[in-house]
């Protein structure tokens, strides 16, 4: 495991953190009941309610360390699956409690619910693929560069640049992606006769299957042990440690499942990205309505308010619950200083990561995580082609000074 302030740097081997950081925490608890008065006065109860599940999402995100790059990094180089066997807790949890929500179909406020349901087909398959590959690049996933940003790793500032200008790149091609030859047919294990019963059951088989997989490959392998930054003890823990990974697992189907039941989608997070980079686009000139992303699936999306945009308030409030929860934790740092070689890399990996997500339909949130939650096939393909990007992406990192866990590294 690396230092949250470098991800490149073991962390540090002491018994607790250091002491909180009352600026940071007041700054994040300041912004944030600022804007949850403005979003229940002017935007409606839905996205101030979001905006709170958001902060929950970037304090569980940060307490858990619960990564998705590192996870499958980890697994693919040194054959260490305990992060994955997290992701397969946290999707078992979230398939039972997204299966009684699909199944009635309604919000909690009475509007039409559903699930990430999309096509599968080269479109899923290449930009999995590339946003593997790119997340290994850029040093984090699309959630982990909102909760790294927000516990004052700002360097990954450059890797989420680059995600915005993927993004926009995707979206501009978004059409060409949606032809009959790269896009083919949805489908949702909960199409059968057996409905959510039975597609909850299917899926419970393949995590087992995974988490069976994985124990007999360390068995084989004796790979180090995942290893955690300081933490305090007791319930201190809480608000100054790091959870256990089941903790995080958990917390994050829950808050997912609370943010379909709210808003009648899943948690999403690089749609917004796209939105970010196209309105500075278009403020620029560029005739961004045009493109088939806003004119057709899209439409009337463009000239939506950053505040008025589900995506980016949770976003928003992904970072800034990780900006509090790091502080009180006193491991929130302005890191700042990165080596050139790291920088094109980060940028690289963000176009990457932007791209794919764009036409996959999603990135390790929306596509993997509530893709599968949702029980689509497209969430099972993301995750498999994902695994070959990451081997692919663990063999670039070396080419830009980049680390890779091995056998005898028991900091990985």
């Amino acid at each position: 495991m690396s230092d949250i302030r470098n991800p490149e740097r073991p962390a540090r081997d002491i018994e607790v953190p250091p002491a909180p950081r009352p600026g940071p925490t007041a700054v994040a608890g300041g912004v944030s009941l600022v804007l949850l008065i403005i979003l229940f006065t002017g935007y409606g109860l839905t996205l101030g309610l979001l905006y709170i599940v958001a902060l929950g999402l970037g304090v569980a995100l940060y307490h858990a360390r619960f990564g998705f790059t590192s996870a499958f990094r980890q697994l693919m180089a040194v054959g260490q699956g305990q992060t994955l066997r997290a992701h397969m807790l946290m999707l078992a949890v979230a398939s039972l409690l997204f299966a009684p929500l699909l199944a009635f179909g309604t919000t909690a406020f009475g509007g039409p619910l559903s699930g990430y349901v999309f096509p599968v087909g080269v479109s899923v398959a290449f930009g999995g693929f590339i946003f593997c590959i790119g997340m290994q690049l850029g040093g984090a996933c699309a959630s982990g560069s909102l909760y790294t940003v927000g516990s004052g790793q700002t360097s990954i500032l450059i890797t989420l640049f680059g995600f915005i200008v993927g993004s926009v790149w995707g979206a501009h091609d978004f059409g060409f992606w949606l032809q009959p030859a790269f896009v083919w047919k949805k489908i949702s294990l909960a199409d059968t006769s057996w409905g959510y019963t039975g597609a909850v059951i299917f899926q419970f088989i393949i995590f087992g299957m995974i988490v069976a997989t994985t124990w007999l490959l360390e068995r084989r392998l004796n790979p180090p042990p995942r290893k955690g930054p300081p933490s305090e003890h007791g319930l201190k823990r809480v608000l100054r440690g790091t959870w256990p990974l089941w903790a995080g697992a958990v917390a994050l189907a829950v808050l997912n499942a609370l943010t379909l039941w709210l808003s009648g989608k899943p948690w999403g997070i690089t749609s917004a990205f796209a939105l970010w980079g196209s309105q500075v686009l278009s403020a620029l000139g560029v005739d961004v309505g045009s493109w088939y992303y806003w004119s057709g699936p899209h439409a009337g999306g463009l000239h939506t308010p950053i505040l008025a945009d589900r995506a980016s308030v949770m976003d928003i409030g992904i970072i800034f619950g990780a900006m509090a929860a790091s502080a009180w934790g006193g491991a929130f740092r302005i890191a700042t200083e990165l080596p050139w070689r790291i920088v094109i890399a980060r940028v690289i990996g963000g176009v990457l990561m932007g791209y794919g997500a764009r036409i996959a339909f999603g990135c390790n949130i929306g596509a993997y995580f509530g893709g599968i939650a949702s029980f689509s096939l497209h969430g099972w393909l993301w995750g498999v082609v994902g695994l070959i990007g990451t081997m692919v992406g663990i063999k670039l990192r070396s080419l830009f000074g980049m680390g890779v866990p091995k056998l005898t590294d028991s900091s990985c």
